[in-house]
């Protein structure tokens, strides 16, 4: 008998495209995971192959590390780290060069600023309160608990006055940072701070006038608790009374609608011309840099003007990345380029923190190859003072901004002459480089023969 055929029953097309389908999607997946790990590979390679810095980079930043560290007896890991960024780079030695504190409109004191700074990262600090210094012996004081170098600093307000009639009077910012002894001839410098001061308190006053007839009274007394004592008054404080009194949400809708430039509320104070600023900050020793230019209604003409002034240097880096123009404009006057946060640490509000702006290692080594000559004169300049009238005035001016308190620590109880004030200061501002001058070697010369009285009644 034939053998019974077995009969199997053929696939349907349905069950074939589905199979075919289920492969070709298995094939898609392997294809998938086999790109991902060409992409991890290809990432890994790329951090292997990060951009190795410069040999003018390796250099700047062994010179920037020197002067943000010149307690440090031993340079370590000058030239590249392993991740190839040089050593003293922007996230290695962080310079912040524009902030306020409670000396003028920020929210956090000397001190509190200085701690937040430490917490953000920040090893040089620029002190730059609105017209005044009032507030960078305290800094100085607070920093020397974290290893954070302070750079006296000051927003000096100003007005640029147009030449062209077709032109219009606009208020200019500019910045001065000086050495760690501060401003010679000093006494010129804060006649003008406090003859801008006075200024801010006529402007408050009348700001208040304008605010009272838009049917928003505020008290004096409101206004000057808000500032603080000794402290002028200016528009972030009218600002705050505001809010405090329910005539606005927040601290840009008082600016926005009645306080910016040339608004209802908005009044002038007496500010000096920029152009006189910025000679002042040079006859005094310092950098003269012009704030936030993006600000500026006709920048060109200013910058061009200021420049014609002496005006050393523009603020260029922003927390934002937004350089395009102004990087120009600082290259076409050849001035330094540098940034800030301009931190004034407003609990809430949108403001770039300390330490958020990122500048190139190569940036802040043009600023203090600029700055450092500057300062050596004005510093040789206050020796040389005390040393040919060694006064208790001329001694407080050499040592108001140091790290010591001749007075009362104990650390300094050998300091017995000129000569060992003069050790002090140059020990805390200067590297051993940087102490090795010729000029200081002849001062010290002569202050050795200069006996300090008892310290508690000549200081």
């Amino acid at each position: 008998a034939p053998k019974p055929r077995l009969f199997l029953p053929f696939p349907s097309l349905t069950m074939v495209l589905h199979d075919a389908a289920a492969a070709a999607d298995a094939a898609d997946a392997d294809a998938g995971r086999g790109e991902e790990k060409k992409r991890r590979r290809r990432k890994r390679k790329g951090r292997g192959r990060r951009k190795k810095a410069t040999a003018e980079e390796i250099l700047a930043s062994g010179f920037v590390r020197r002067w943000a560290f010149p307690d440090a007896s031993v340079n370590d890991h000058d030239g590249d780290s392993d991740d190839g960024k040089p050593t003293g780079a922007a996230g290695r030695v962080v310079f912040e060069f524009h902030s306020h504190s409670t000396c003028s409109d920020g929210f956090l004191s000397p001190t509190a600023l200085v701690e937040r700074a430490h917490s953000k990262g920040v090893d040089v600090l620029a002190l730059t309160d609105h017209d005044t210094m009032a507030g960078v012996a305290e800094a100085v004081e607070a920093a020397n608990k974290f290893g954070i170098r302070i750079i006296p600093g000051v927003e000096i307000s100003a007005v640029y006055s147009p030449r062209e009639e077709s032109e219009t009077e606009e208020p200019v910012h500019i910045l001065a940072y000086y050495g760690s002894c501060g401003p010679s001839q000093s006494e010129d410098l804060e006649n003008l701070l406090a003859n801008i001061r006075y200024g801010r308190y006529l402007r408050a006053e009348e700001m208040l006038v304008k605010l009272s007839k838009l049917k928003m009274p505020l008290k004096w007394e409101h206004v000057a608790k808000i500032a603080g004592d000794g402290v002028a008054p200016g528009r972030v404080h009218v600002a705050r009374a505001m809010v405090e009194s329910g005539y606005v949400e927040n601290l840009k809708q008082a600016f926005s609608r009645y306080l910016y430039d040339g608004g209802p509320a908005y009044a002038k104070g007496s500010e000096p011309f920029a152009e006189d600023v910025v000679q002042l900050i040079c006859h005094t020793g310092g950098v003269a840099t012009l704030a936030h230019p993006w600000a500026l209604k006709n920048p060109v003409v200013v910058i061009g003007s200021l420049k014609a002034s002496g005006l050393h240097a523009m603020e260029v880096y922003r927390s934002d990345g937004k350089l395009s123009g102004f990087g120009d404009l600082a290259d076409r006057y050849e001035l330094v380029k540098i940034g800030g946060s301009d931190y004034h640490g407003r609990s809430g509000q949108d403001e770039s923190d300390l330490g958020s702006v990122a500048l190139p290692v190569l940036a802040v080594y043009e600023f203090l190859k600029l700055a450092q000559p500057i300062w050596h004169i004005a510093t040789r300049d206050m020796l040389s003072m005390f040393a040919n009238e060694p006064s208790d005035i001329n001694l407080q001016k050499i040592i108001r901004f140091g790290k010591f308190n001749l007075t009362e620590d104990k650390e300094y109880s050998g300091v017995s002459c000129g000569k060992d004030v003069l050790d002090l200061c140059l020990s805390s501002w200067l590297n051993n480089e940087e102490r090795e001058n010729s000029e200081l070697e002849a001062i010290k010369m002569k202050l050795s023969d200069i006996v300090l009285c008892d310290r508690k009644k000549c200081l």
